[in-house]
């Protein structure tokens, strides 16, 4: 079968011929029906250096994954060929306390593994089969369009775990601030409108970005600038935001979120950009929370999958072939992808 695959830091993703995979013990191959592509794809193939990572070249990619099984490794109960999955990206150890908890995205041995999932040092969704080293990490789509639902395991999963950790916030006359608009931005602001009474308010530097944001519920949209903060302040009565979720990560979307806050606001870095923020007695609103994510557990995923089947979320999708992905990242490079590609296979 052909795959896209990293063969190496710093090196255009290439196109190869590799074996059909087949599953070992307690294993399940996957037919892909669709593979998202995703921004840290990017990171991984123009910004990351040998070493950074515990894990090495080559391996395909594709961390945003859906489909059907398609074969059962010697050992495997509850499942059946043909039966639609979406496939929970991060890979831990299975028995440490994270793992047994559903949230292998913090595995406590994460170091000692050699992978992190999917696509992430092990091959991914980005070719015709994968092969899933347990049926853990698979959760059932029952009627859903596995194409559609790709996106949901990182560009669902992520901003759905962010949005969980602000619950206590998001209460009738509070607001959240959505900082970038795009692949899980536009996923953020839905979770948002089907999870609290919050109002949303959505910024962006792009305005065709922020035309999303208003098709899927945000209540104002605001380019980034030098009077956002003063805007949001505005439309807060003075307060600023309960929850401000930045999908960027640079100095200046952190510092805007930051300075949008209010007092016992929650700052919740989402976006790998590389930014930081200063943090000192007087840089910061009294009592703001900042904390970073890495995706969800897998129980948020059968809850994401959930909202997604009752149609109160879904991702915009623009699907590609495997030979179209190279110029899908070109445009996700540039800034000009709207929603999230995914890979359909040949």
């Amino acid at each position: 079968m052909r795959a896209l695959q990293m063969v190496d830091w710093k090196h255009p993703a290439e196109i190869r011929e590799v074996a059909d995979p087949e599953p070992g013990p307690g294993e399940v191959r996957v037919r892909i029906g669709g593979a998202g592509l995703c921004h840290s794809d990017l990171h991984l193939t123009d910004d990351f250096e040998g070493g950074l990572l515990p894990w090495e070249p080559p391996f395909t990619l594709g961390h945003e994954n859906a489909g059907w099984v398609d074969a059962l490794g010697a050992g495997v109960r509850g499942l059946e060929a043909g039966q639609p999955v979406a496939v929970y990206g991060p890979w831990g150890c299975g028995r440490c306390h994270r793992c047994v908890q559903g949230m292998e995205n913090y595995c406590e041995r994460a170091g000692e593994l050699g992978v992190a999932g999917g696509g992430l040092g092990a091959d991914g969704g980005m070719a015709r089969y994968m092969v899933v080293p347990h049926a853990r990490y698979l959760v059932p789509l029952g009627d859903l369009d596995p194409v559609d639902a790709a996106p949901l395991t990182d560009a669902g999963l992520t901003p759905y775990h962010a949005v969980a950790r602000s619950r206590r916030l998001l209460v009738a006359g509070s607001t959240a601030v959505v900082i970038g608009t795009g692949g899980l931005g536009h996923m953020a602001i839905q979770i948002l409108r089907a999870t609290s009474p919050a109002t949303v308010i959505a910024v962006d530097r792009n305005a065709s970005a922020l035309e999303v944001a208003r098709d899927v519920g945000a209540d104002h949209t605001l380019l980034t600038g030098d009077d956002a903060v003063a805007q949001i302040r505005d439309l807060t009565g003075g307060r600023g935001a309960d929850v401000v979720i930045d999908i960027v990560g640079t100095d200046a979307t952190l510092q805007l979120g930051a300075a949008a806050s209010r007092t016992f606001a929650d700052l919740t870095l989402v976006g790998i950009a590389g930014g930081t923020l200063p943090l000192g007695f007087f840089t910061v609103p009294y009592e703001l929370s900042i904390a970073t994510t890495y995706w969800g557990s897998i129980p948020e995923l059968i809850e994401v999958i959930a909202l997604a089947r009752a149609g109160k979320i879904a991702a915009h999708v623009h699907r590609c072939s495997l030979d179209d992905a190279g110029d899908a990242y070109d445009q996700m490079r540039a800034g000009t992808l709207r929603g999230r590609a995914v890979m359909v296979p040949d």
